[in-house]
């Protein structure tokens, strides 16, 4: 029997749900100053990229280039950063990242540039809401 697909504590502590598609749970990012939202393939215990099958990675890559329409369509931003760190969290997930020359952390990474701004409860609901539409 395979092992079942759980989050990551951090990811689960520091996230709001979205919404799942066929591969990857989308998850928005707690922190209010950037659009920001991560895919998490629900594999269990996939740590990498080459952790998935072909077929799997070939998903990975379609569901990436919907969340980036997505981020484009809703925000506009100056430009959209993607990444695949891990080094916190192991658990394979995929950042997501609208950047505009006007955010607090421009042109720096945003990674440890400032405490996370957590969403305010209507805003988180706001936000998840239009990125649901846009996948619907």
């Amino acid at each position: 029997m395979k092992p079942a697909f759980s989050l990551h504590p951090q990811l689960a502590q520091d996230t709001h749900f979205v919404t799942d598609l066929p591969l990857c749970r989308v998850l928005l990012m707690n922190e209010a100053r950037y659009p920001w939202c991560i895919l998490v393939p629900r594999r269990a215990q996939c740590r990498e990229i080459h952790d998935l099958s072909v077929s799997e990675r070939t998903q990975l890559w379609a569901e990436s280039d919907q969340m980036s329409q997505a981020l484009m369509f809703l925000f506009q931003p100056d430009k959209l950063n993607m990444a695949a760190l891990g080094n916190v969290v192991s658990q394979l997930h995929l950042h997501h990242i609208a950047r505009f020359q006007a955010d607090a952390a421009w042109p720096a990474p945003v990674w440890g540039k400032f405490p996370p701004q957590a969403y305010h409860p209507d805003a988180a609901a706001s936000r998840i809401q239009a990125l649901q539409e846009v996948f619907d």
